[in-house]
């Protein structure tokens, strides 16, 4: 029974059959079959983590648009105002150049109805007065001219006169000479003929004679220093009237200029508040043109933010709220400061919009249902909100997606995901334990949208 002699045979089967805790004892097959599936299950769940799984950016945002133009605006008022009709509705589409509001006027500077006439009046006379001043300054100019014309002609004149003077002085002059010489010779004739009177050569008659015609000679003298004095005397005169002729003219020249610099001054004033004038009618004008608020681009008008009819508002404040009826439509996600190295220009996206229930696999993105693709458009290089960056997706146009819906309203949520490398599961698995960011290989630099592309096409 114990087995202890080596002839000893005993029949298992019958002992294991008839008795109760050997067959306890034995592993029962649903046990086994377990066991085989978890074996299994092991395996496979082991070869998984060597599958490739695809990095990816997790983040949410909201539908905007692409250009600053087709994003929802305010219209405002260039001017105070109260507010006199409304010509539209919320939900109504308008044309650009529509008129939305019509205000009135409400300073009272302004409310002289006839304003743009009186102001045009103003500048009118401003030009005629202007017109006139230059006129004047065209006369003082003329007259300058004139009087400078004038003051040479007298100086010429004045100098021929001088000339003459002169010739006269060297002609008396020349006559005193000569009156001298005879009397010289006068006196030599007397003294001659007094010598032959006394030797009784000649009569007393000749001697008198002789004497006579001294005293007459010296009598013209007198005469020719009279003549010559009166001469440089008229010489002076006219060096003098040379003098006062000339002050005087450039006197009355002086003044004239004086006269026209003057008048150019007024001119030049004039000309300052004509400017002034003309810049205030051209406000008022487009001012006039404020009263309507026209439509800036096609759209619908999304809320009103005045209501009622005369209410006042203030310069620069909102009216109304409007979108173009056709945005071309961009998704804003955010991303964390840590993440932003990794992104470049031409990552794919995968886009899930509120409204529209997707089965999203973010490390198998052919295998999402419901979800549309997008690539990355731009990136900012400052920070947006709650410390994230904010990049800009737009349509994939060289994908096979679906387009995005039609239907989609700017401002709705939406939940993305930046697509980078393809890495094993199990490092993936490793990463997210761990918090580390995702690692880009082919986006080092910038030319890393051509080898993502490249890599894409090639799965």
């Amino acid at each position: 029974m114990l087995r202890l002699s080596p002839n000893s045979k005993i029949d298992d089967t019958v002992y294991k059959q008839k008795m109760n805790t050997l067959k306890t004892l034995q592993t029962p097959n649903s046990v086994r079959g377990i066991s085989r599936w978890l074996l299994g299950i092991c395996i496979i769940v082991f070869i998984t983590l060597f599958l490739p799984w695809q990095q990816n950016i997790r983040t949410d945002g909201e539908l905007t648009a692409l250009s600053p133009a087709s994003r929802p605006q305010t219209v405002e008022t260039a001017i105070a105002g109260r507010i006199m009709e409304w010509r539209v509705r919320e939900g109504q589409v308008v044309n650009k150049g529509d008129t939305l509001v019509r205000i009135a006027e409400i300073k009272d500077k302004y409310f002289d109805p006839n304003l743009l006439d009186r102001l045009g009046e103003q500048v009118n006379a401003k030009e005629q007065t202007i017109e006139s001043k230059r006129a004047k300054a065209s006369a003082l100019t003329q007259q300058i001219a004139a009087l400078q014309n004038g003051l040479e002609l007298k100086l010429e004149q004045t100098e021929n006169k001088i000339i003459q003077k002169q010739l006269k002085v060297v002609s008396d002059s020349n006559d005193l000479v000569a009156v001298r010489e005879a009397i010289r010779v006068a006196e030599r004739q007397v003294g001659m003929y007094q010598n032959l009177f006394d030797s009784g050569l000649v009569a007393l008659t000749k001697l008198e004679t002789a004497r006579i015609k001294v005293q007459n000679t010296r009598a013209k003298i007198v005469s020719a220093q009279n003549k010559l004095d009166a001469a440089r005397n008229d010489l002076n005169i006219e060096k003098l009237n040379l003098n006062t002729a000339r002050a005087e003219a450039l006197d009355k020249i002086s003044k004239a200029q004086a006269d026209r610099s003057a008048t150019l001054a007024e001119v030049f004033e004039s000309e300052g508040d004509l400017a002034k004038t003309r810049n205030e009618l051209a406000n008022m004008t487009i001012r006039n043109q404020q009263y309507i608020i026209v439509a800036p681009q096609d759209g619908y008008v999304v809320k009103a933010l005045k209501n009622g009819i005369g209410e006042t508002v203030k310069e620069q404040e909102a009216l109304l709220k409007i979108i173009t009826t056709s945005p071309d439509k961009a998704v804003a996600l955010y991303v964390k400061a840590m993440d932003v190295p990794l992104l470049s220009l031409g990552r794919h996206v995968r886009l899930q919009f509120d409204g529209w229930p997707a089965i999203q696999f973010s490390g198998w993105p052919s295998v999402s249902v419901g979800t549309f693709g997008g690539k990355v458009s731009v990136i900012d290089q400052v920070v947006s909100k709650d410390g994230k960056y904010r990049i800009l997706i737009t349509p994939d146009a060289q994908g096979d997606d679906d387009k995005w819906p039609e239907e989609l309203r700017l401002g709705s949520g939406v939940y993305g995901w930046v697509m980078l490398d393809d890495v094993p599961i199990y490092f993936e698995l490793w990463r997210q334990l761990n918090g580390f960011p995702p690692t880009v290989t082919a986006y080092s630099s910038g030319e890393g949208s051509a080898d993502y592309k490249k890599s894409d096409s090639k799965k």
